[in-house]
């Protein structure tokens, strides 16, 4: 029997304990066999702090839910479904979980970071910030240093602010990275 992909639901902050506890119980039960492979899809958020520095942390892309590749049958379901911290499987069709298409699955494991074989290529990264348009700021580095200005745009995807600095009496848009900037308080 073909084994599938099923997304399978869990209290919020368990999805590891859940992955542990279902690979440990298939073990156990000699099913290792029918639940091969468990991903929880995460990527890197890089946040950046007052003065630039910046702090990365691994963060999950869907809190709540582990992606279970098996074998379905009525053996694997019960497994699965009666592990501490399961609720449930998504996507009934009639009694039955509906497995991934292989569509979604490749979406879910692109946008994660992690690819079907469960080896992780580079991660996806994700960078906010606390900086907002209207704040005052300093450039700390480049050839604008000592530079006040004002931030009028925040692209934290690229971790870029566009700001407007008072250069021989104009104001003048300048793009700068997050790290060559810090606010002033």
């Amino acid at each position: 029997m073909a084994k599938r992909w099923y997304v399978v639901h869990t209290y919020s902050g368990y999805e590891n304990k859940v992955k542990g506890e279902i690979e440990h119980r298939a073990e156990i039960n000699g099913m290792q066999d029918k639940i091969v492979d468990i991903q929880i899809p995460t990527e890197d958020v890089t946040e950046i702090k007052d003065g630039g520095k910046r702090e990365t942390k691994e963060e999950k892309v869907f809190p709540g839910y582990v992606l279970v590749r098996m074998e379905m049958n009525d053996d694997t379901w019960t497994l699965v479904r009666n592990t501490d911290g399961v609720t449930g499987f998504l996507g009934l069709d009639g009694s039955k979980p509906a497995p991934l298409r292989r569509s979604e699955f490749n979406k879910i494991m692109h946008r994660g970071g992690g690819n079907a074989n469960g080896s992780k290529p580079q991660k996806h990264v994700t960078t906010t910030t606390n900086i907002e348009p209207g704040m005052s700021v300093k450039v700390v580095s480049g050839p604008l240093a000592d530079f006040d200005g004002q931030v009028s745009e925040v692209n934290a995807e690229a971790g870029k602010v566009k700001v407007m600095l008072t250069i021989f009496g104009r104001e003048t848009p300048v793009e700068l990275t997050l790290d060559q900037i810090t606010i002033i308080a």
